[in-house]
C-alpha cells in the first residue's frame, strides 16, 4: 500500500537528522515506515467492520420485525377474522401495486431506449400499460380528496363503504373481484339491447336494399336470442366504413350506448364521445393483433378470462373452453377488419356476446 508524502514527512521529522544519513538513516527508517503502514491498514479496516456490523444489525432488526408481524397477523386471524381479510388484502395489494409500478417503469424505459410505439410491444406489456392507465385514472379522485389536512380518516371511511367505486383491483378481495365484475357487467349489459335497437333503426336508412336486408336480418336474429355467425358479420362489413354506420356519423344516443359497452362515461359532448370510443376500439384492435402473435395457448386462465371480459363477454361464470372458443371467433373477426371498419368491431362486442350461452351447471 502506498504511503502518502505527508505521512512520510512526519516520520522523517520524528526521526530527525539520523534519518537523512546515507545508510544508517535508511535502516532506521524502514521499521518506522512499516509501523505507520500497519496503522493505516487498521484505520481502513475499521470502517469496513463497522459497515458489516451495521448490515448485521439491520438484518437482525428486520428478522425481529418479520417475527413480530407474523405473530400480529396470527392474532388478527384468530381474534378478528373479518378485519384480517381486509388487512391481508391491503398489504398484498400494496406489494402487488409496488411491483406493478416497477414493471411499468421497466416497460417505459425499454420503449424509450428502443424507440418503440405502444403498438409494437408484446401483448402482456401492452395490456399491462392499458390496465395501469385505467387504474391511475380511477385513483385520481381519492387522491384529490386526501390532499387537505386530516382528510385521511375520511378517505379510509369512503374506501371502506365504497370499495368498488374508489379502490382499484389490487385492493379487492377475491370475493369482491367476482362480485364487482358481475356488477360492472350487469351495468354494461343494460345497454346491449339499446345498441342492437339503434343499429336496426340505422339500417333502415341505408340506400342499398340487399345490404340493408342482411343487416336487418342480423339484428332480428340477435334480438330473437340467436348468435350470429362470423360469415354474417363479414358480409355486412362494408356498411360500417362508408355509410351512416361509421362511428363519426352515428346518432348521439347510439354512441352513448356503445360507450357504456366499453365502460366509458356517456356524459360527455358528442365529439369527445366519438373520439374516445374510436381510440378505445383501435386499442383493442392492436391488442388483438399482439394476442394473435403470442397465441391463445400461451394465456393463463386468468388472462383468457380478462381478455374475454374486455371485449364484451362476462367470462366469470364460463369454462376455459367456452372462453377460448369465443375469443378465437373474436380474433378471426378483428384481424379481418381494417381500422376504417372499427364501427363493426364495436358493435360486435354486443352482437357476439349478448346471447352467448352459459355452460350447464
Amino acid at each position: 500500500m502506498a504511503l502518502s508524502r505527508a505521512a512520510a514527512r512526519g516520520v522523517l521529522w520524528r526521526l530527525g537528522p539520523a534519518a537523512l544519513g546515507p545508510r544508517r538513516g535508511r535502516i532506521e527508517l524502514l521499521p518506522a515506515l512499516g509501523a505507520l503502514r500497519c496503522q493505516v491498514c487498521r484505520s481502513q479496516e475499521r470502517p469496513l467492520s463497522s459497515r458489516a456490523t451495521s448490515r448485521a444489525l439491520v438484518a437482525a432488526v428486520a428478522a425481529v420485525a418479520r417475527r413480530v408481524n407474523a405473530r400480529y397477523e396470527r392474532y388478527l386471524e384468530r381474534s378478528f377474522p373479518r378485519f384480517y381479510v381486509l388487512y391481508s388484502t391491503f398489504t398484498s395489494g400494496i406489494q402487488a401495486l409496488f411491483l406493478e409500478v416497477k414493471e411499468i417503469g421497466r416497460i417505459r424505459f425499454r420503449m424509450s431506449r428502443q424507440r418503440l410505439q405502444v403498438q409494437q410491444l408484446p401483448y402482456r406489456d401492452m395490456e399491462r400499460l392499458r390496465q395501469f392507465r385505467r387504474d391511475a385514472l380511477k385513483a385520481i379522485p381519492i387522491g384529490i380528496i386526501a390532499i387537505p389536512p386530516f382528510a385521511n380518516f375520511l378517505v379510509i371511511i369512503l374506501m371502506y363503504f365504497f370499495p368498488r367505486q374508489l379502490l382499484i383491483r389490487y385492493f379487492w378481495t377475491p370475493q369482491q373481484q367476482l362480485e364487482f365484475l358481475d356488477v360492472y357487467d350487469s351495468i354494461r349489459r343494460d345497454s346491449y339491447p339499446d345498441v342492437v335497437r339503434s343499429l336496426a333503426l340505422a339500417a333502415q336508412s341505408l340506400p342499398e336494399p340487399r345490404p340493408r336486408e342482411l343487416l336487418q336480418q342480423l339484428c332480428s336474429q340477435v334480438q330473437g336470442g340467436a348468435r350470429p355467425r362470423l360469415a354474417q358479420l363479414l358480409a355486412v362489413r362494408s356498411l360500417f366504413s362508408g355509410s351512416p354506420l361509421v362511428l363519426n356519423r352515428l346518432q348521439v344516443d347510439h354512441v352513448r350506448a356503445l360507450s357504456q359497452v366499453l365502460f366509458l362515461t356517456p356524459h360527455l359532448p358528442a365529439v369527445l364521445l366519438r373520439h374516445r370510443l374510436l381510440s378505445h376500439i383501435l386499442e383493442i384492435r392492436h391488442l388483438d393483433r399482439a394476442l394473435l402473435r403470442l397465441g391463445l395457448g400461451q394465456l393463463s386462465e386468468e388472462e383468457l378470462r380478462a381478455a374475454c371480459y374486455l371485449r364484451g363477454l362476462n367470462s366469470t361464470h364460463l369454462g376455459r373452453a367456452d372462453c377460448r372458443a369465443w375469443l378465437e371467433q373474436w380474433l378471426q373477426l378483428s384481424c379481418e377488419l381494417q381500422a376504417s371498419e372499427a364501427s363493426l368491431l364495436a358493435h360486435s362486442m354486443v352482437l357476439l356476446s349478448l346471447n352467448y350461452s352459459r355452460p350447464s351447471e
